[in-house]
């Protein structure tokens, strides 16, 4: 199928709107648990865990990043493990009993 078909654009269109449904509903979701008395913790996992299928769906189909060979996903894992060292690092920080 060529890529300028009506078919082939339907189907984009279509994924758009899929994709646009679903951010939205998540922003509600972000909204709605914002109204519950969570501790910070909770809080900042559930944001985090919003914000991170949010940022996939925008990647993967508005970047067109679906649809990437290995090497870009090799390096969106490089890139995922980085920045979990550097969230874990300030809190082993914090929790080191010498520091305190």
């Amino acid at each position: 199928m060529d890529a300028s078909s009506p078919e082939a654009i339907k189907k984009q269109v279509r994924s758009y709107i899929v994709v646009f449904v679903a951010l939205m509903g998540l922003t509600i979701v972000t909204v709605a648990v914002s109204t519950f008395h969570l501790s910070v913790a909770a809080a900042v996992i559930i944001a985090l865990a919003v914000a991170i299928v949010k940022a996939s769906l925008v990647a993967g189909v508005f970047m067109h990043l679906i649809s990437e060979k290995k090497l870009i996903y090799a390096t969106l894992a490089l890139t995922a493990i980085f920045f979990i060292v550097l969230m874990i690092l300030p809190t082993s920080h914090q929790l080191d009993p010498i520091v305190q």
